[in-house]
């Protein structure tokens, strides 16, 4: 059965520091591209960051550069989202995705909620 599930939302104040994980099962994990998205509240989810098999390119969205950071550990079937510096503007839920490197096929987390707020 694949799983993917996230950890370590919560409340973090403007400024503050937040490590996000997702651990995955039921797939070999080195064969999917692995990203972070994340939804706001009535916005569409956008893209914040991903990783290729081997860690050999990450990508991270504009408006996260500088502050965010994605890297993964294939032995740990495991992939992170470092957030420093974080600001209202990034409160959403941020899902985890897993894609196959060739034929497409993708899966999702359940999401967990980051909330920047004083």
């Amino acid at each position: 059965q694949v799983q993917l599930v996230e950890s370590g939302g919560g409340l973090v104040q403007p400024g503050g520091s937040l490590r996000l994980s997702c651990t995955a099962s039921g797939f070999i994990f080195s064969n999917y591209v692995m990203s972070w998205y994340r939804q706001a509240p009535e916005k569409e989810r956008e893209l914040v960051a991903n990783i290729t098999r081997f860690s050999a390119v990450t990508n991270h969205a504009d408006s996260v550069k500088g502050r965010f950071t994605m890297s993964r550990d294939n032995a740990k079937n495991t992939v992170y989202l470092q957030m420093n510096n974080l600001q209202p503007e990034d409160t959403a839920i941020y899902y985890c995705n897993a894609k196959h490197f060739v034929v497409g096929a993708a899966y999702w987390g359940q999401g967990t909620q980051v909330t920047v707020s004083s």
